[in-house]
């Protein structure tokens, strides 16, 4: 019975990966084919929907039915989905009434997860935090591979140091870099590591989809102080000050503790001058959305640069002026 067992479990493995030939499925699992056509119907009476299609391109098919049967997910598939779960917990997803919804399946999942994969996920989950899906970008998504992301994780965990391949896009990082991994940030469909790089001695919110390769190492260090209490919002303002495609510098005339409360932390780095002016160091996609977010914040400002952004204001300006100007009697 084991053995019938086993063997209608890859079968039903084999059908959920695409549809199959009989005379395939009976070589792949060495069985006859009146075998096959019992296991087929076992599967069917435990609920999963087996199409069978004759013809030159028929064969045998999982195909869509009315309860949800149990699903097989391979090693890579059931971290994958346990890692997304959890970060739909966390609130990443935006969508209301899911959280418990979430929580369930989740705690089923990890029930079942063999000690090698529950080890993986609890590094990842451990070592992630979810920044706030309150800003929007034009640019493409980064996907990473998911053994980098492992890899990170438990290096997060054991406190090992890291020797990162990073591309060519990261002219400041030597090849390859040694650093120290504190925190995983997802934010923005995009992931990113906080680490104290050892070559410049310095805390650095990396890309990871800059990073061609990950790989652990045997040394572990003391955790070091945090460059910042709330690792999200140091990864933020690390994006707003250097991670945009277009940045800007911009002084205002007013107290630094009321732009800080007027933007949200992910549009800019703000240092009081004074105690009636502050820098704003801010980036976006766009020179228009830098110039959205200077007409939100509704104080007087001064553009240092770039030139670019100082010249479309003025043509900005020049618009707002022409639509306002009373028409000639």
């Amino acid at each position: 019975m084991a053995e019938t067992t086993t063997r209608v479990l890859r079968l039903l493995s084999l059908l959920q990966d695409r549809t199959h030939s009989g005379r395939e499925l009976a070589e792949k699992l060495g069985v006859t084919d009146r075998t096959l056509r019992n296991d087929i119907r076992r599967l069917r009476d435990l609920g999963y929907p087996v199409h069978a299609e004759r013809g030159a391109i028929g064969g045998y098919r999982l195909g869509r039915g009315s309860t949800m049967p149990p699903l097989l997910l391979d090693d890579d598939e059931a971290v994958a989905v346990a890692v997304a779960v959890g970060l739909a917990e966390d609130g990443a997803t935006g969508i209301a009434d899911i959280t418990e919804h979430v929580g369930r399946a989740l705690a089923k999942l990890e029930q079942i997860l063999p000690k090698r994969l529950q080890r993986k996920v609890t590094a990842l989950r451990s070592a992630t935090a979810v920044g706030p899906a309150t800003t929007g970008s034009r640019e493409p998504d980064a996907p990473i591979p998911a053994e980098v992301l492992t890899t990170l994780a438990g290096a997060i965990r054991d406190r090992a140091t890291v020797r990162l391949d990073i591309g060519t896009a990261a002219d400041e990082f030597s090849d390859p870099t040694e650093v120290e991994p504190y925190r995983l940030i997802n934010w923005q469909r995009r992931w990113y590591l906080v680490a104290y790089v050892l070559d410049s001695h310095t805390w650095r919110a990396i890309p990871v989809a800059r990073v061609r390769r990950a790989a652990a190492g045997t040394r572990r260090f003391a955790a070091r102080a945090l460059p910042d209490d709330d690792l999200v919002a140091f990864v933020m303002r690390h994006v707003a000050s250097t991670g945009w495609r277009v940045h800007a510098r911009v002084t205002v005339l007013a107290p630094a503790e009321r732009v800080i409360a007027r933007i949200n932390p992910a549009v800019g780095v703000v240092e009081a001058v004074d105690s009636d002016t502050c820098v704003l160091y801010t980036g976006a996609d766009a020179l228009e959305t830098i110039a959205i977010y200077l007409s939100m914040l509704m104080m007087d400002f001064r553009v240092d640069g770039p030139p670019e952004l100082v010249a479309h204001l003025r043509m900005l300006a020049r618009r707002y002026t022409d639509s306002v100007r009373e028409a000639p009697d």
